[in-house]
């Protein structure tokens, strides 16, 4: 049976080809530690600046002609890349959808504490699903349950847009989406 070992993932090819890889070429087009351009070399000579200041030759564009490549610290650019993509992705927010569920009959203390909840979400910047869960004989009242969302409407309509308000009753729930009002 042919394969490696289970669960293993081959090894990724770098992006950039460093030192010794960079062959088929006679000249390339070469910028320093600082980042301004050298101007065009042969590959030896480039390799030579390279071991000198001890550091990496790497290939940024194999397409261009000549390969431009530049004198730098590879395992250094890699890190910065990587801290650089870390910190891209902690800056950017998920929406969230919350949801909070009420009864017919959910008695103003409580709607009170809920209501505060529903705000606090909708201030960090979630979406809030509302959720009117009918039992029994409250499925005979159904207008009780359109109040409860029309009053949540009313106290939040400051900083909240209505996404969608229910028709019709699905199920034994009703649901309204209440998203934030962007700033």
């Amino acid at each position: 049976m042919k394969g490696g070992k289970r669960g293993q993932q081959p090894a990724k090819q770098n992006a950039h080809r460093l030192n010794g890889e960079i062959i088929g070429v006679k000249e390339v087009r070469l910028t320093g530690l600082d980042g301004e351009s050298v101007g065009v070399v042969s590959l030896n000579e480039a390799l030579d600046v390279a071991l000198t200041a001890g550091v990496d030759l790497v290939e940024i564009s194999p397409n261009a002609e000549p390969p431009v490549c530049r004198v730098m610290d590879y395992g250094k650019f890699l890190f910065e890349k990587a801290k650089a993509a870390k910190e891209q992705k902690k800056k950017q927010k998920q929406v969230q959808t919350k949801e909070i569920k009420f009864r017919p009959g959910t008695d103003i203390g409580d709607y009170q504490v809920k209501l505060r909840n529903l705000t606090g979400f909708l201030e960090d910047g979630n979406k809030v699903k509302v959720t009117i869960r009918f039992r029994g004989r409250e499925m005979a009242h159904q207008n009780i349950g359109v109040d409860v969302l029309n009053r949540l409407k009313a106290d939040t309509e400051e900083f909240a847009l209505v996404e969608s308000f229910p028709t019709r009753i699905e199920g034994r729930q009703m649901i309204m989406v209440l998203a934030p009002k962007k700033k």
